[in-house]
Protein backbone atom coordinates (compact mmCIF):
# COMPACT_ATOMS: atom_id res chain seq x y z
CA UNK A 1 0.00 0.00 0.00
CA UNK A 2 3.01 2.40 0.80
CA UNK A 3 3.80 2.15 -2.84
CA UNK A 4 0.00 3.93 -4.00
CA UNK A 5 0.94 6.77 -1.65
CA UNK A 6 4.72 7.63 -3.93
CA UNK A 7 4.43 8.65 -7.35
CA UNK A 8 5.59 6.91 -10.70
CA UNK A 9 7.21 10.22 -11.34
CA UNK A 10 7.56 12.65 -8.99
CA UNK A 11 8.80 15.26 -11.66
CA UNK A 12 5.65 15.02 -13.84
CA UNK A 13 2.94 13.24 -11.17
CA UNK A 14 3.55 15.95 -8.25
CA UNK A 15 5.53 14.89 -5.21
CA UNK A 16 4.93 13.11 -2.04
CA UNK A 17 1.63 14.68 -0.58
CA UNK A 18 1.33 16.98 -3.45
CA UNK A 19 -0.59 15.00 -6.65
CA UNK A 20 -0.70 16.95 -9.17
CA UNK A 21 -4.21 15.00 -10.56
CA UNK A 22 -6.37 16.57 -8.69
CA UNK A 23 -5.73 19.73 -9.20
CA UNK A 24 -5.81 19.27 -13.27
CA UNK A 25 -9.04 17.66 -13.10
CA UNK A 26 -10.68 21.09 -12.07
CA UNK A 27 -10.28 22.39 -15.61
CA UNK A 28 -12.01 19.62 -17.39
CA UNK A 29 -14.66 19.62 -14.97
CA UNK A 30 -15.28 23.66 -14.55
CA UNK A 31 -14.87 23.92 -18.25
CA UNK A 32 -17.59 20.98 -19.34
CA UNK A 33 -20.04 22.08 -16.54
CA UNK A 34 -19.72 25.89 -18.01
CA UNK A 35 -20.25 24.35 -21.52
CA UNK A 36 -23.57 22.52 -20.64
CA UNK A 37 -24.49 26.11 -18.84
CA UNK A 38 -23.58 27.87 -22.04
CA UNK A 39 -25.63 24.59 -23.99
CA UNK A 40 -29.12 25.52 -21.82
CA UNK A 41 -28.61 28.89 -22.10
CA UNK A 42 -28.25 29.31 -25.93
CA UNK A 43 -31.63 27.54 -25.91
CA UNK A 44 -33.00 30.43 -23.57
CA UNK A 45 -31.51 33.65 -25.29
CA UNK A 46 -31.96 35.55 -28.50
CA UNK A 47 -29.25 35.73 -30.41
CA UNK A 48 -27.54 32.75 -29.07
CA UNK A 49 -24.53 32.77 -30.87
CA UNK A 50 -22.28 33.69 -28.63
CA UNK A 51 -22.84 30.90 -26.17
CA UNK A 52 -23.02 28.07 -28.74
CA UNK A 53 -19.46 29.17 -29.73
CA UNK A 54 -18.54 29.73 -25.85
CA UNK A 55 -19.74 26.35 -25.37
CA UNK A 56 -17.47 24.44 -28.25
CA UNK A 57 -14.29 26.59 -26.82
CA UNK A 58 -14.72 25.40 -23.75
CA UNK A 59 -15.37 22.39 -24.77
CA UNK A 60 -12.41 22.06 -26.37
CA UNK A 61 -10.48 23.47 -23.23
CA UNK A 62 -11.68 20.91 -21.43
CA UNK A 63 -10.16 18.00 -23.63
CA UNK A 64 -7.11 19.41 -23.56
CA UNK A 65 -7.05 19.54 -19.96
CA UNK A 66 -8.70 16.44 -19.18
CA UNK A 67 -5.20 15.05 -21.37
CA UNK A 68 -3.52 16.55 -18.99
CA UNK A 69 -5.44 15.16 -15.92
CA UNK A 70 -5.15 11.87 -17.50
CA UNK A 71 -1.53 11.36 -18.07
CA UNK A 72 -0.73 12.05 -14.20
CA UNK A 73 -3.72 10.07 -13.22
CA UNK A 74 -2.24 7.26 -14.66
CA UNK A 75 1.14 7.80 -13.06
CA UNK A 76 -0.72 7.51 -9.66
CA UNK A 77 -2.46 4.61 -10.89
CA UNK A 78 1.24 2.91 -11.76
CA UNK A 79 1.78 3.00 -8.48
CA UNK A 80 -1.54 1.42 -7.59
CA UNK A 81 -0.40 -2.78 -6.94
CA UNK A 82 -2.17 -4.56 -9.69
CA UNK A 83 -4.83 -7.11 -8.73
CA UNK A 84 -6.03 -4.91 -6.10
CA UNK A 85 -9.73 -2.98 -5.05
CA UNK A 86 -8.16 0.05 -5.47
CA UNK A 87 -6.18 -0.95 -8.77
CA UNK A 88 -9.42 -2.12 -10.35
CA UNK A 89 -11.10 1.05 -8.97
CA UNK A 90 -8.47 3.30 -10.60
CA UNK A 91 -9.38 1.30 -13.75
CA UNK A 92 -12.91 2.26 -13.90
CA UNK A 93 -12.42 5.79 -13.10
CA UNK A 94 -9.68 5.84 -15.56
CA UNK A 95 -12.17 4.28 -18.41
CA UNK A 96 -14.99 6.34 -17.39
CA UNK A 97 -12.90 9.47 -17.96
CA UNK A 98 -11.61 8.49 -21.12
CA UNK A 99 -15.26 7.69 -22.25
CA UNK A 100 -16.04 11.08 -21.52
CA UNK A 101 -13.29 13.14 -22.91
CA UNK A 102 -14.71 10.52 -26.21
CA UNK A 103 -18.29 12.21 -25.27
CA UNK A 104 -16.84 15.44 -25.76
CA UNK A 105 -14.68 15.11 -28.64
CA UNK A 106 -17.55 13.78 -30.51
CA UNK A 107 -19.65 16.49 -29.04
CA UNK A 108 -17.34 19.38 -30.29
CA UNK A 109 -17.02 18.04 -33.96
CA UNK A 110 -20.86 17.73 -33.87
CA UNK A 111 -21.30 21.01 -33.35
CA UNK A 112 -19.23 22.52 -36.01
CA UNK A 113 -22.14 23.17 -38.40
CA UNK A 114 -23.94 25.99 -37.07
CA UNK A 115 -22.13 27.81 -34.75
CA UNK A 116 -24.81 31.26 -34.70
CA UNK A 117 -27.75 29.01 -33.28
CA UNK A 118 -28.98 27.19 -30.48
CA UNK A 119 -27.38 24.27 -29.51
CA UNK A 120 -29.36 21.07 -30.72
CA UNK A 121 -30.77 18.99 -28.26
CA UNK A 122 -28.63 16.06 -29.26
CA UNK A 123 -25.45 17.55 -28.41
CA UNK A 124 -26.27 18.87 -25.46
CA UNK A 125 -27.80 15.43 -24.28
CA UNK A 126 -24.54 13.76 -24.82
CA UNK A 127 -22.82 16.75 -22.85
CA UNK A 128 -25.37 16.05 -19.75
CA UNK A 129 -24.99 12.26 -20.31
CA UNK A 130 -21.02 12.71 -20.37
CA UNK A 131 -21.54 15.05 -16.88
CA UNK A 132 -23.54 12.41 -14.80
CA UNK A 133 -20.81 9.59 -15.86
CA UNK A 134 -18.26 12.22 -15.10
CA UNK A 135 -20.07 12.61 -11.85
CA UNK A 136 -19.47 8.81 -11.21
CA UNK A 137 -15.75 9.02 -12.37
CA UNK A 138 -15.27 11.65 -9.78
CA UNK A 139 -17.26 9.76 -6.80
CA UNK A 140 -14.83 6.89 -7.88
CA UNK A 141 -12.15 9.38 -7.76
CA UNK A 142 -12.72 9.92 -4.21
CA UNK A 143 -12.96 6.90 -3.57
CA UNK A 144 -9.59 6.46 -4.81
CA UNK A 145 -7.99 9.39 -2.48
CA UNK A 146 -10.63 8.79 0.79
CA UNK A 147 -11.08 5.49 1.51
CA UNK A 148 -7.99 3.80 -0.33
CA UNK A 149 -5.56 6.76 0.35
CA UNK A 150 -3.84 6.44 -3.18
CA UNK A 151 -1.37 9.21 -3.26
CA UNK A 152 -2.39 10.48 -0.05
CA UNK A 153 0.15 11.00 2.94
CA UNK A 154 0.45 8.21 5.50
CA UNK A 155 -1.45 8.88 8.65
CA UNK A 156 1.68 9.58 10.65
CA UNK A 157 2.73 12.58 7.96
CA UNK A 158 -1.00 13.79 8.45
CA UNK A 159 -0.48 13.84 12.33
CA UNK A 160 1.93 16.89 11.46
CA UNK A 161 -0.95 19.34 10.58
CA UNK A 162 -2.85 18.65 14.11
CA UNK A 163 -0.05 18.33 16.40
CA UNK A 164 -0.26 22.35 18.28
CA UNK A 165 2.36 24.43 17.68
CA UNK A 166 5.05 25.27 20.54
CA UNK A 167 3.64 28.13 22.63
CA UNK A 168 5.53 31.28 21.34
CA UNK A 169 8.15 32.93 23.30
CA UNK A 170 8.13 36.08 24.27
CA UNK A 171 11.51 38.04 24.90
CA UNK A 172 10.94 39.81 28.75
CA UNK A 173 10.41 43.58 28.54
CA UNK A 174 13.62 45.62 30.40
Amino acid sequence: MADAKRPASAALAGPYGHPFHPILVTVPIGAWVSSLVFDIGSRIVAGPGFLTRGSVWLIAIGIVGALLAAATGALDLLAVPRGTRAFRTGLTHMGLNLTVTGAFAAGFFWRQGDLDGRVGIGPLALSAAALAALAVSGYLGGKLAYRFGVRVAAEEVQAEGYRPRPAHRTRPAH
